[in-house]
């Protein structure tokens, strides 16, 4: 994050639970929100990625979203700046819910006022292509704020941005967006 420019509000996605807490790449995730300058809100988003396995779904409160604001309070986060998404199981679908939901209307966030995007910074290009697809904030309107620690990603995150790039191309609609993102975890997980 260059020193001028500090963003106005936070979209911290998500990096899957280990057992039954955060993973690590969560927790450094969270880390991030809560030592960043003040902003005006802070979303957590994630929701449950072992539904796709068919895994035992959590107790209520034990979704992603939910340890992550947990453990940011327990921080030092003040409770009151923080909103949650917790129905996601992909970053497009963190984008789509924080969205449909409504958790950063009235922000007015635009280059003057962007948002930060806290992830790795092995996934921030992708999550910030996902945001120009479905927030239509791109470039000086968002901020990369990366977590420490996990350099990995490597090939299979490039495979899976780019793959990203030209399943979404043109497109906009979330339904549409949803679908071709099925598609291509599918078509990844068969190795095509």
């Amino acid at each position: 994050m260059a020193a001028d420019r500090v963003a106005a509000a936070l979209l911290v996605l998500g990096n899957g639970l280990d057992g039954s807490g955060l993973s690590a790449g969560s927790l450094a995730r969270v880390r991030a929100a809560v030592s960043y300058p003040y902003v005006e809100r802070v979303v957590f988003s994630g929701g449950w990625e072992q539904a796709r396995s068919g895994a035992v779904e959590p107790p209520p409160g034990c979704r992603e979203a939910d340890l992550m604001r947990a453990t940011a309070v327990e921080l030092g986060l003040d409770p009151g700046v923080v909103r949650i998404e917790c129905r996601s199981r992909s970053t497009l679908e963190n984008l789509l819910h924080v969205a449909a939901d409504g958790l950063l209307d009235g922000l007015r966030l635009g280059p003057g006022r962007p948002l930060g995007l806290v992830t790795h910074a092995w996934h921030l290009p992708r999550a910030r292509f996902l945001a120009g697809k479905v927030l239509g904030l791109r470039g000086a309107a968002l901020v990369d704020v990366p977590a420490a620690g996990l350099p990995r990603g490597g090939v299979f995150e490039y495979g899976v941005r780019a793959a990203a790039r030209v399943c979404f191309f043109g497109v906009r609609d979330p339904a549409v967006l949803l679908r071709r993102e099925r598609r291509m975890v599918a078509m990844l997980r068969r190795g095509v």
